[in-house]
């Protein structure tokens, strides 16, 4: 099956410890509904609160983000689906599509010789 990188995108500061009992459920139903589409995940993680980060510019680095954002990366997993129709219909449902958004990019395969 193919490989997709799942992007989420939450409001700043998009701190996990903020999240709220609602959606909590919300994500402890999201694996089954990926399966029920024949999907996948095949790893996860939440990021630290954007205000954690740390950004480098060549030789410069600052505390903070690496641009100034009302919604910023707050987490990734890596989807396993049959084609990129099923894995958008999988994104479609995230609960971070509610006030945030999730990208979908297929994972790079070098080319065989």
């Amino acid at each position: 099956m193919a490989q997709y990188a799942v992007l989420i995108y939450s409001p700043a500061p998009a701190d996990p410890m903020e999240i709220t009992p609602d959606y909590l459920a919300l994500l402890e139903r999201y694996p089954a509904q990926v399966e029920e589409l024949g999907g996948n995940i095949v790893t996860g993680f939440a990021l630290q609160p954007s205000t954690t980060a740390t950004a480098v510019r060549s030789d410069l680095v600052t505390d903070g983000p690496f641009i100034e954002a009302k919604e910023v990366v707050a987490g990734f997993f890596i989807l396993e689906a049959p084609d990129l129709d099923v894995a958008l219909k999988i994104a479609k449902l995230n609960p971070a599509t509610i006030d945030g958004g999730v990208e979908v990019r297929p994972l790079f395969v070098p080319p065989s010789e």
